[in-house]
């Protein structure tokens, strides 16, 4: 009874904030650490007397244990409380993240990642729970605004975050910051969280044969993404033995699900229009940016030639426009402007900063990227907020830790799978252009005399002898084939990303208009799918 109480008054306004504050700090810092790692990599590998290849798998096993892990929490929370499985994988993932920055070698440290992925792959979709049961209809809007910013910003700020911190201190401490962190977190819910009265601990059937199915089915595609481009795709053994097993299991796990009376991730939840055409946009949205996060520091360092440190720096402008315009968005949903138009404006907005991007050359410089991150950034944030408040406006209560759970999985699915696509593109084109560029090379040629004698007049005066000389002129002549043939394959590659959000907008037309601003917090949910 008193903890009814005190959910009922945490809903009128008191403590709403505290709440909030105490699932995003766990949720951002969980989102953080899958960017962070990254730059962190080669000082892995040399500190741990490993290859920089077999340092990945600390990036591949925690993707894994988070896929894994994350389509069933919402069945977790049910079986076994909310509040009870926030301190559990809090904790879990800060003992975890304090075990990896102490591994001795690349294995223990692989095993304690797996823990760090399986106890933080809850967090983001129980923090968007929390904030959508906690606030009411009319306060949807801040409150998506406030998580969205948290979930936004972090991937976008972690690669800068982690080389700062790997070069001026060590990669163990990109490790060891989530400490302070989880504690804070641990305080913070235990004081002020509480289970809605709906949650019936223990009262669920265990589905061993559908989690079974998941972890492998899921487990298998997630390798597949993460070592495709690695292992030449289909050319590999090991890829078709994982693309087979995923097509096997996934797809069984589904039908299953949909069969059983207590599934473990409820797919039912689709026939709501609203949550269906929001699933297939936040899979392309999570492609899209996660595959952007990758391309455009890969454009940066290896065409303009840019540290890691500056393009993590300059690719931060995005998460400046994105906490700019964040609070403006909430505020209009609150307001009762249609999320529908919103969505669909910051669809437009973004393809026009990937058209911009696809305009670069290798004289591009700082301020010619500077104004397309930001509309970039400004498209985001009007694309997350309106996106969740509408996909999840139909949801009952009751059933809003599943449809988080399952949003959650499609998004970081399309995260992967953008990941991989352009690894995969912009290798494949290259090569593509390259060759079709080299055989437009005729030795004899006119335009090929000159260079040629440009370049080795000018090595020739930097000391070189004649046949050096012509020799690092043909190798310079190589270089610039590579060069511009790659960035052709990036040209391209912003090109595919833009047409991609502008192709889905029409997807937003079908969905309907949020009732979230008319109605109460204790408000009748909608039973019907439309």
């Amino acid at each position: 009874m008193a903890k009814e109480t005190h959910l009922s008054r945490s809903r009128q306004g008191i403590n709403r904030w505290m709440i909030a504050i105490a699932v995003m700090s766990s949720a951002v810092m969980e989102v953080l650490d899958t960017s962070v790692v990254n730059v962190s990599l080669p000082h892995i590998a040399g500190s741990l007397s490993a290859t920089v290849d077999e340092a990945t798998w600390v990036l591949t096993s925690y993707l894994v244990a988070n896929a894994v892990i994350l389509p069933i929490t919402g069945w977790l929370a049910n079986y076994i409380g909310r509040k009870r499985l926030l301190l559990t994988v809090v904790t879990g993932f800060t003992v975890s993240s304090i075990c990896c920055g102490l591994a001795p070698s690349l294995p223990v440290l692989i095993l304690f990642r797996i823990l760090q992925g399986t106890t933080g792959g809850g967090l983001q979709p129980l923090s968007q729970a929390v904030l959508l049961e906690e606030f009411p209809g009319a306060e949807r809007g801040k409150a998506m605004a406030f998580w969205s910013l948290g979930i936004v910003a972090a991937p976008i700020l972690g690669p800068t975050l982690g080389g700062w911190i790997t070069d001026t201190y060590s990669w163990r401490w990109v490790f060891y910051i989530n400490l302070p962190i989880g504690l804070f977190s641990l305080a913070m819910i235990s004081a002020f969280l509480y289970d809605p009265p709906y949650i019936r601990r223990g009262s669920m059937r265990v589905d061993f044969w559908g989690f079974g199915m998941l972890a492998v089915g899921m487990g298998a595609f997630q390798i597949l993404l993460d070592k495709g481009q690695e292992e030449d795709w289909f050319g590999s053994r090991l890829i078709v033995m994982l693309a087979v097993v995923a097509g096997l299991m996934l797809p069984a796990f589904v039908i299953r699900e949909l069969r059983i009376e207590q599934p473990i991730v409820r797919f039912r939840l689709l026939k709501y229009r609203n949550f269906a055409c929001g699933i297939g946009l936040v899979t392309t949205l999570g492609f899209v940016l996660y595959g952007s996060l990758v391309l455009l520091p890969l454009f940066m360092q290896t065409l303009l030639g840019w540290t890691a440190v500056t393009a993590g720096l300059w690719t931060s402008p995005r998460g400046l426009g994105t906490a700019l315009c964040m609070p403006l968005v909430g505020y209009l949903l609150d307001k009762g402007w249609d999320g529908r138009k919103m969505v669909g404006f910051g669809f437009v907005v973004a393809a026009m900063a990937f058209f911009g991007y696809s305009k670069m050359d290798l004289d591009s410089g700082t301020w010619d990227i500077f104004l397309h991150q930001i509309n970039q950034g400004l498209g985001m944030a009007f694309i997350f907020v309106p996106l969740t408040t509408l996909s999840m406006d139909p949801i009952p209560k009751a059933e809003t830790g599943y449809a988080t759970s399952l949003y959650s999985v499609v998004r970081n699915m399309g995260s992967s799978m953008g990941v991989s696509f352009v690894t995969t593109f912009v290798a494949r084109r290259s090569q593509f252009h390259q060759s079709v560029l080299a055989a437009q090379i005729t030795p004899g040629g006119l335009a090929v005399r000159q260079f040629l004698e440009k370049t080795g007049a000018a090595f020739l005066g930097g000391g070189s002898d004649p046949v050096t000389a012509g020799q690092r002129g043909l190798a310079t002549l190589y270089q610039t084939i590579e060069q511009q043939a790659a960035l052709l394959s990036f040209v391209e590659a912003f090109r595919v990303m833009g047409l991609l959000f502008l192709a889905i907008v029409p997807l937003v037309a079908l969905m309907r208009r949020a009732r979230l601003s008319r109605r109460t917090p204790d408000a009748a949910e909608p039973s019907s799918p439309a």
